[in-house]
């Protein structure tokens, strides 16, 4: 089974190629801006895709641009190739990440950058297992409710030094480690969003 992974949700950017779980290519690049321009030529530099058997991609939450991009990109070569689409959360993948590169803790809290000056927010156990719902908050409310001491992700340093303690993870998703979350249960290819949209209609009332 030939699947193409492809993350474009945060700051990094990042596509690879899978032959069951073994993966024969892969590209990572922590850009910032420009996922619109760098994904496909990086899918490109993976080499011949053969028969690929499914396109899998990051749903976010993350970057608003970023995770549609990814979204867009996975589905078009979906819909060419003639194969299944499918989604991944960044935050599964940022805590299975942070639990493989670090045997101490049995349970981590993954906060990443989120808008609004907010975080995303959710925490697992070992087993990947949510331990309360993804929420998108301001630092006063993250810092109030999580105490664990273990945090992961691209805000994992942000954080721990604006709490004044804790032991950071810091760590973007990246396609290459798909296999660590492949036996959860796929998504459907659809923004994750945490938030509400900003924008409203004319006259809406608040």
């Amino acid at each position: 089974m030939r699947k193409l992974v492809i993350d474009s949700a945060t700051a990094a950017c990042s596509a690879a190629l899978f032959e069951n779980s073994d993966c024969l290519a892969s590209r990572s690049e922590l850009i910032g801006r420009g996922h619109a321009e760098r994904l496909v030529p990086m899918i490109g530099e993976l080499g011949e895709l053969g028969e690929i058997d499914g396109v899998i991609t990051d749903i976010g939450p993350g970057s608003f641009t970023g995770v549609r991009i990814g979204i867009s990109v996975a589905r078009a070569l979906a819909f060419a190739l003639g194969t299944e689409c499918h989604g991944y959360s960044a935050v599964s993948i940022m805590a299975a990440m942070a639990f493989a590169d670090d045997d101490r803790p049995d349970e981590i809290a993954v906060v990443s950058i989120g808008g609004h000056g907010e975080y995303f927010v959710q925490r697992f156990d070992r087993s990947l297992r949510a331990l309360d719902p993804l929420r998108s908050v301001p630092f006063e409310e993250a810092a109030r409710d999580i105490v664990t001491q273990y945090i992961a992700g691209d805000a994992a340093d942000e954080f721990v030094a604006r709490r004044g303690g804790g032991t950071a993870i810091d760590l973007v998703p990246d396609a290459a480690r798909w296999p660590l979350i492949a036996a959860l249960e796929p998504l459907a290819p659809s923004p994750l969003y945490v938030r509400g949209p900003d924008a409203r209609l004319p006259g809406t009332a608040l």
